[in-house]
């Protein structure tokens, strides 16, 4: 097995938490330093003090390299991404690109058939970041390879940065590179539309789709990278089906998402970490409702992007009404239970229906939120249970960071990780409820039902639970997970040998 010298690793997410996939890389980086120490160089957007909440700068790395670059028209800033590992992090800004936006829209399509002229929103930004991210990655591999014979991997994720992999393949194809997608655009819009996905999964045409849906550009470049990469992954065989229908290409590994252990308290640390965040939950909770929330309250979290029928926000919201229904019926009407909606820019009032109350989290929870003032993982371990009832999620990290904080979580078998925890026998920490195009009422009562389950255990049974919940996520450790990368890294440098020779 051929594994690579160097690594380039690029993301829209690199010192820029936005959304599940700075979960995946930021985890990930400590196993990749432990292989290949600082060897390994993220590449991410640099957007100045936002940034360097994440990002500390250091000025003696690659200092000669630095030197040899000025005057050069994309500016770097390098140092540590500050997560377990710390790898070194290379911050670009691409403004000079710009005034040359057509040429290399051209570019793009007289060599790899990159459709640019649909584009609108995001795509030119995060286009024009990729090419960047590809002339920066040449420039430190002219550098670095002072033997002529070292092996470099470039690994893109998501189609923000797939023009890194065009800009290597035509500028530097030394460099083997790896296109990721952690979810086809097309799967996720014909979901968020509304349409059914499942049902008449292979009746749908990708390109058909890309024009009905407006993505023609998004489209195009995410299909070609899949196409022009040396090894093409998905995190899921969920999206792996994905890729094969609506992308026409079928992956050649896939590489499920691990986490780092390292994030999680151990012993007395972590019992006094969670106490903190119970103590923090009631006090906003109460604060917001109106009243002292008692001790016994079932604590509920869901968090995620604002797709509301994509992340199950809508049937968690049902399941909720449905529970408030079955509380009231019950033999324990004066049950309350917090649900906490940690999703950033759900902007809303506290509510309270029967006795369940919603409190609404619109904050990145980074830590410098006005609310909490504490980070997502901080306040994740001091729930009781967690809900992320998806419709579309190629993986879903969120369940499996609230195992990885022993909270036993509520998720559906159209999730990577979902349909992967539901093949680990004799766990009790993941409810894995069957999930499809028609059966949105059925999901919602089996959400308030299991809740209910859950909340009439006893002490005893609830800290099995939540040890069934931790075991599943050791298994997900990254130490286990990595060995897919590996081979991810050996099949693109072996088709980057291959197509050398021609």
């Amino acid at each position: 097995m051929i594994q690579p010298d160097y690594i380039f690793e690029t993301s829209w997410e690199v010192c820029n938490r936005v959304g599940g996939i700075y979960a995946v890389l930021s985890t990930r980086a400590a196993s990749m330093q432990a292989e290949h120490p600082d060897k390994v160089f993220f590449f991410g957007p640099d957007f100045g003090d936002h940034s360097d909440i994440y990002f500390k700068e250091d000025k003696k790395l690659l200092s000669a390299w630095v030197k040899s670059r000025k005057g050069d028209p994309i500016p770097v800033r390098i140092g540590r991404w500050q997560v377990p590992g710390e790898p070194i992090a290379i911050l670009l800004k691409f403004d000079a690109l710009w005034p040359k936006k057509n040429e290399i829209y051209g570019w793009a399509w007289d060599k790899f058939q990159v459709q640019s002229h649909a584009a609108y929103g995001d795509y030119d930004e995060s286009c024009l970041f990729g090419y960047a991210a590809g002339m920066v990655m040449e420039s430190l591999y002219h550098h670095l390879n002072k033997r002529k014979a070292q092996n470099f991997c470039a690994h893109a994720n998501e189609w923000q940065t797939a023009f890194s992999i065009f800009y290597l393949r035509d500028h530097c194809p030394q460099i083997a590179t790896l296109f990721t997608t952690h979810a086809t655009g097309i799967g996720r819009s014909i979901a968020g539309n509304g349409k059914p996905l499942y049902d008449f999964f292979e009746a749908y045409n990708g390109d058909q789709m890309a024009y009905e849906l407006n993505m023609v550009s998004k489209h195009s470049v995410e299909k070609q990278a899949a196409h022009w990469a040396d090894c093409f992954t998905t995190v899921s065989d969920i999206t792996a089906r994905e890729c094969k229908q609506l992308l026409d290409k079928e992956v050649d590994v896939v590489t499920p998402n691990g986490f780092e252990p390292t994030y999680v308290p151990k012993g007395k640390d972590f019992d006094t970490h969670r106490a903190a965040a119970r103590a923090d939950l009631h006090r906003v909770a109460g604060e917001l409702l109106g009243g002292v929330v008692p001790q016994n309250a079932l604590l509920v979290g869901i968090s995620g992007r604002l797709e509301w029928k994509n992340k199950g926000v809508d049937v968690f919201a049902e399941a909720l009404d449905k529970l408030a229904q079955k509380i009231y019926h019950s033999d324990q009407p004066e049950k309350e239970v917090v649900a906490f909606v940690m999703i950033p820019y759900l902007d809303r009032a506290p509510a309270r229906k029967g006795k369940v109350s919603a409190v609404f989290v619109p904050y990145y929870l980074n830590g410098h939120d006005p609310l909490f003032g504490k980070t997502y993982y901080e306040l994740l371990m001091g729930l009781d249970v967690t809900v992320f009832p998806s419709y579309y999620e190629p993986w879903g990290y969120t369940p499996l960071e609230s195992c990885a904080f022993h909270v036993p979580t509520i998720t559906t078998s159209l999730t990577g990780f979902g349909a992967w925890a539901a093949q680990q026998k004799d766990q009790k920490g993941v409810v894995v409820i069957e999930r499809n195009d028609s059966n949105f009422d059925e999901v919602a009562e089996k959400i308030a039902d299991s809740l209910l389950v859950y909340d009439r255990l006893c002490g005893e049974d609830k800290a099995l639970v939540r040890k069934s919940a931790e075991a599943v996520a050791k298994k997900a450790d990254w130490k286990h997970f990595f060995k897919y990368y590996r081979e991810a890294y050996d099949i693109a440098l072996k088709k980057r040998d291959e197509r050398m020779k021609l």
